[in-house]
């Protein structure tokens, strides 16, 4: 018999008791066939005797006899089923790591289910009674298992079927009835679905989490050269600052020396120009010696008495006597020249100091645009809401209470009520414009005299440059020059409000000891036109760390 015509008649060497394959197959006198340990045990335990099969009822316990043509068949299909279980042992032989079935013998296949009732895992060859007979199809298979006994509970012998939610612990049918059974119970499968829904909410947490630190990992990456980057750029700023520093000392030594050169070349000059006069007037002394001492040796009397009166005084000379040479005074002249350094010593650290400052606030930038709904009428706002100019027509916009309707003012759309905030405006080409911020509530219809008491902190440039800031006692401020680009501090809780010329790197005017209890909103008014000289947009600008 060929294996493919033995495989095809597998069901004619099951034993309708156990369903699996004879083992030691014996005939009743029905003719019908069954192991011979299944319908012993079968007979010992129902009386009268009786066929499983076709339920005819014996007298007495029939006498069994082994079938050999079953022995004989059922020995050759074993050792077909083997051969080509051998065979296909390489592909389906079980791994490590996999569950191999409980019933192969010799090379042990890997197995496709277990079932929960038999307690054996089963190959496909072992699964196909579970499969086939109507009583097996009964039972619970699920994928491949180790330790079917840890699924059964240890005190009923029974299956682990039902999960006690009050001592969140799996128990069978009969511990529900004897040792919980006032806990609340449910389906093992309906536990498994809302465990493994929230296995997966946290499979997405931990994702999340992995996420996030694979982020930060990126980020800490980043840091060393965050960090490099910036010590590059302070380092040159450094290297900037004391070069400069250096050869403001230099340009101090040599201006020291240069002065005492100076000085002392002065007095050279000064000596050196009285001594030619001397020597000058020496020279023409001993010459008119020379003269005289030749006439008084002469002894020709008309030629003495002729000159003698031209002879006989000393040619005029200057009075010598009072003439010095005053070196003059080095004594506190390092002294000078060291309080002269040191001013410009201070100025150049109070410039550092300022941009310092300024670029510590321009952390704090946020992006700000105009608001169109708090617009006067002739103001006219680019698309972006980045610029604003005062255009000379009124245009026809609903007159909300937000909206400006005397002075050409605009808020920006931003609002803050806490924290701190840095902002820049260019008023390049100006020569008039307001900035700053102010009090939500502030009145929008009439005239109004903006100082702190009123809600407003600005900076103003008005008609005939007056330049100030807008305090309750408005301060002048000094106009050399005036700024092209002007930075907005706020820090709410502090109470401050600073302004910064942003391309002097130069601290402006600050506005302190302010209580801030509402919204702010940044403040604009770029000015009317006047006829032309003042059309410059106001301009929202980025912030730029250059400085």
């Amino acid at each position: 018999m060929s294996a493919g015509s033995s495989l095809r008649c597998e069901d004619q060497f099951l034993c309708s008791i156990c369903l699996d394959v004879f083992t030691d197959p014996v005939s009743t006198p029905c003719g019908h066939n069954y192991c011979k340990t299944c319908i012993t045990k079968h007979w010992s335990v129902k009386v009268p005797y009786q066929c499983p099969m076709c339920k005819k009822v014996f007298s007495k316990r029939p006498e069994l006899e082994v079938n050999t043509f079953i022995r004989e068949m059922v020995s050759e299909f074993r050792r077909e089923s083997q051969q080509k279980s051998s065979g296909d042992s390489d592909k389906h032989a079980a791994k490590p790591g996999e569950v191999p079935c409980d019933v192969c013998t010799g090379t042990r296949l890997k197995a496709l289910k277990s079932c929960l009732v038999c307690l054996a895992s089963y190959c496909k060859t072992h699964l196909e009674p579970h499969l086939k007979a109507a009583r097996l199809k009964r039972h619970q298979l699920v994928e491949p298992v180790e330790n079917l006994e840890d699924r059964i509970c240890t005190k009923h012998d029974k299956p682990l079927d039902l999960f006690c939610k009050t001592d969140q612990t799996c128990v069978c049918s009969l511990c529900s009835v004897l040792d919980h059974k006032t806990h609340e119970f449910v389906p093992l499968t309906e536990e498994f679905e809302v465990k493994k829904a929230e296995l997966g909410k946290s499979d997405a947490e931990i994702q999340q989490m992995i996420q996030s630190r694979r982020r930060k990992i990126q980020e800490i990456k980043g840091s060393p050269k965050i960090s490099k980057d910036a010590a590059d750029k302070e380092k040159a700023r450094g290297v900037k600052v004391f070069t400069d520093l250096k050869e403001s000392v230099e340009r101090g030594l040599k201006e020291f020396i240069k002065e005492m050169d100076e000085k002392h070349k002065t007095i050279e000059k000064q000596a050196e120009d009285f001594i030619k006069d001397l020597k000058q007037e020496i020279s023409e002394l001993r010459k008119r010696r020379s003269e005289v001492e030749q006439l008084s040796r002469s002894e020709d009397h008309l030629p003495l008495l002729q000159r003698f009166s031209s002879l006989k005084d000393a040619p005029p000379t200057k009075n010598w006597t009072e003439v010095r040479v005053h070196p003059p005074s080095y004594e506190g002249t390092v002294v000078r020249a060291v309080d002269q350094l040191e001013k410009k010593l201070r100025e150049k650290m109070k410039n550092l100091l300022t941009e310092a400052e300024l670029r510590r606030v321009q952390q704090y930038e946020v992006d700000v645009t105009f608001d169109p709904d708090t617009a006067h009428p002739e103001l006219v706002l680019s698309d972006d809401g980045k610029q604003v100019y005062h255009g000379d027509v009124e245009k026809n916009l609903p007159d909300n209470p937000e909206r400006f309707s005397l002075y050409s003012n605009i808020l920006g759309k931003q609002s803050f009520s806490s924290g701190r905030f840095y902002f820049e405006v260019q008023v390049k080409g100006k020569n008039e414009w307001i900035v700053g911020v102010v009090r939500e509530s502030i009145y929008r219809k009439g005239k109004v005299y903006p100082s702190p008491t009123d809600g407003y902190w600005i900076l103003l440039l008005g008609i005939g440059n007056n330049y100030i800031a807008g305090d309750d006692t408005p301060v002048e401020l000094s106009p050399s020059p005036y700024p092209e680009k002007v930075g907005v501090f706020v820090d709410y809780e502090e109470g401050v409000v600073s302004f910064y010329d942003v391309d002097e790197a130069a601290h402006i005017y600050s506005f302190t000891g302010s209580s801030f209890n509402e919204k702010l909103y940044p403040y604009f008014c770029p000015g009317p036109r006047h006829d032309g000289e003042n059309i410059a947009p106001l301009i929202i600008c980025p912030v730029n760390q250059t400085v």
